[in-house]
């Protein structure tokens, strides 16, 4: 029996591991959740949850009941052809982001600027961005990968049409320690030459990223119930 016990063990744990090296591969790492060490503890989320999260053992999603939010910090793909951005178009992104997230949080979780025992802390990066390089239109754009990428062409509307993909990557910590509560890296794809106006491909990327963290703090808490 124990040997059975181990074999199924070590077929659960490499299962485990390819299933995490599989996703690892279709996502790129920034390293703003910390060193290579602190992805690989990521695990495969649930279904039409993350892509990949680690929550920590015993954790009481339910003793918070209000956030702080930090800004978003924005990562450049390392693939980049171009890796200039405007400082007036990072500050448009981080304040459409901040909007979206108060939007989606609002009636349902409160966000506050300081840190408490109820208090947890969402940090927050949109990561695999690429700049188009000035000269391509009349102004210098930032999309995310995927919701504009790769620029094949500029509409007459004045949209962009392109294919690839968006991700995420989030911590919690609980404010008053600072303690790690919850890690996760997701991913969304868009279809192939989909059009957005300059900001909309951004707009709906953050909209549906700012959803899915008020959704998934909402199903940690039902569990704790």
């Amino acid at each position: 029996m124990k040997a059975t016990a181990k074999i199924i063990m070590a077929v659960a744990a490499g299962l485990l591991f390819t299933a995490y090296a599989q996703a690892a591969q279709d996502i790129p790492f920034s390293g703003f959740l910390g060193n290579p060490a602190v992805y690989e503890q990521l695990q495969p989320g649930p279904k039409g949850g993350a892509k990949l999260r680690w929550v920590k053992q015993g954790v009481d999603a339910g003793k918070y009941k209000r956030f702080m939010v930090d800004s978003a910090v924005f990562f450049l793909a390392e693939n980049a052809d171009y890796k200039g951005i405007d400082p007036q178009d990072m500050k448009e992104l981080c304040d459409l982001f901040n909007k979206e997230i108060a939007a989606a949080f609002q009636g349902k979780h409160e966000i506050v600027s300081q840190p408490g025992p109820d208090v947890a802390r969402l940090c927050i990066a949109v990561t695999n961005i690429r700049p188009s390089r000035p000269g391509l239109s009349a102004v210098t754009t930032i999309v995310p990968v995927g919701l504009g990428v790769s620029l094949l062409k500029k509409g007459a509307t004045g949209g962009w049409s392109g294919s690839g993909e968006t991700c995420v990557e989030v911590m919690v910590l609980d404010s008053a320690t600072n303690e790690i509560l919850i890690l996760a890296v997701d991913q969304r794809r868009a279809e192939f030459e989909d059009r957005f106006t300059r900001w909309g491909s951004a707009g709906d990327a953050f909209k549906f990223w700012s959803a899915r963290m008020a959704e998934f703090i909402d199903n940690m808490k039902k569990k704790d119930k």
